[in-house]
């Protein structure tokens, strides 16, 4: 009974905190392409070949991954939604994906750099490793609340799926402002306007404050942004 207990309360904050399985950016409604796919696909490029080199050199003088030979790929579904996300290949090499549709949806090179950098610095941040030991850590400590409350081998595991989401949640909006900070000095620093770059989240649907949510309200992510600038003399 406790254990029935302890799951429904559990699951009810799940419910009331909008948890979901995380992605990499909250959902962006179809955009048509400002640029031509010619004059997107050379701003890309040129953006590429500023900023790879700036994010592995700051990759490597914070020592913080074993990898930072990045590898930037464009997702070749021409239907797949506006989206950039970062990854690892079997080999641990860390990968950059855009989509087609958001490469042709960004205002100018600034914004690409942004979204680039961003990107690049939840690899330089271990972002990856350390929302996957947060969701272990979390899974094992649920796990054992309902062990302790008396809770079948169902419950248990119920138990530890509940707080692996929980653990993968509970720093995301967290680690999004560390990337955008980060971003922010490896936009500079390739030659592009962070401040222009962040315009670029103004126009995806701003998730507010919510508890447990992945990303934090837009005006914390300008602020962030801003206040970095600062710092870096501008």
């Amino acid at each position: 009974m406790r254990s029935t207990v302890l799951l429904s309360v559990m699951a009810l904050l799940l419910v009331a905190c909008d948890v979901a399985i995380p992605t990499a950016q909250p959902p962006m409604e179809p955009t048509e392409w400002v640029l031509t796919p010619e004059e997107a696909a050379r701003s890309f490029t040129e953006v590429v070949r500023a900023v790879e080199p700036v994010a592995e050199r700051e990759c490597r003088r914070r020592g913080t991954v074993a990898n930072c030979d990045f590898l930037i790929a464009v997702d070749p579904n021409p239907r797949a939604q506006p989206n950039a996300f970062q990854s690892q290949d079997a080999q641990g090499r860390p990968v950059l994906t855009f989509t087609a549709s958001l490469i042709g949806s960004v205002h100018n090179a600034d914004e690409m750099a942004f979204v680039m950098g961003h990107e690049a610095a939840h690899h330089i941040a271990n972002h990856l490793d350390r929302q996957r030991r947060n969701s272990a850590d979390a899974a094992e400590i649920f796990g054992g609340l309902a062990t302790l409350t008396g809770g079948g081998t169902g419950d248990v595991e119920r138990a530890k799926e509940i707080g692996a989401v929980v653990g993968a949640r509970t720093y995301a909006k967290e680690f999004e402002l560390e990337a955008d900070e980060l971003g922010t000095v490896i936009t500079w620093h390739a030659g592009y306007d962070p401040l222009i770059g962040a315009l670029f989240f103004t126009r995806i649907p701003d998730p507010g404050d919510k508890f447990l949510g992945t990303h934090p309200p837009n005006k914390a992510r300008m602020d962030t942004v801003a206040q970095t600038v600062r710092s870096l003399g501008g």
